[in-house]
């Protein structure tokens, strides 16, 4: 859903600019309004929009992270954290049919709130402390990773894969294109 990255633009943009594309895809889910169908095709949008930005922040995001900040292990941690909690409910919402189980509405609630406060964090906190310690050039490089990587990730949930970037590099690829195997299969 994301556009390539503009001359100029670096890591933050990038991430900011999902930030905003989900957000405008939780907008459409929020009034309730969508038909059944509607609201399954949304949710499962949303979904791997959201799968495909978690990879390119563990990817390229927290690493740097790690590297360049005081404490950056610990926020890395907590950020992978808030990835792996957010995995789980995604992988529900995944099992849950939204006209026949009652859960549906409260896992995707709970999904949407949770990613609203990650996102704010990042915005506020982490995001401008990272731009004050990493050189422009290398986050525009990262810009342009992430872009790269974010259009062979996953487009659905895989909680058991591992976190860390050296085995996550390995796999993305493959869980990308099985995912889009059965994205095409399932699609009416």
């Amino acid at each position: 859903m994301s556009t390539s990255p503009e001359r100029g633009e670096d890591l933050v943009d990038v991430l900011v600019h999902d930030h905003r594309e989900i957000e405008e895809m939780f907008a459409e889910l929020e009034p309730g309004d969508a038909g059944l169908v509607e609201r399954r095709r949304l949710t499962n949008a949303v979904v791997a929009e959201l799968v495909r930005h978690s990879v390119a922040e563990e990817q390229y995001l927290y690493p740097v992270v790690r590297r360049a900040l005081p404490a950056g292990d610990r926020i890395a941690e907590h950020e992978m954290h808030d990835h792996a909690d957010a995995e789980r409910d995604m992988k529900k919402l995944e099992n849950l049919d939204p006209a026949t189980d009652p859960d549906f509405e409260l896992v995707l609630t709970k999904l949407m709130a949770e990613t609203r406060q990650h996102f704010l964090e990042e915005e506020v906190d982490l995001f401008p402390r990272l731009r004050a310690v990493v050189e422009p050039d290398e986050l525009r490089e990262l810009a342009r990773k992430a872009q790269l990587i974010k259009k062979i990730a996953p487009t659905r949930p895989h909680p058991a894969a591992p976190d860390s970037p050296a085995v996550s590099r390995l796999l993305v690829p493959a869980l990308g294109l099985v995912d889009r195997i059965r994205d095409a299969l399932r699609k009416p």
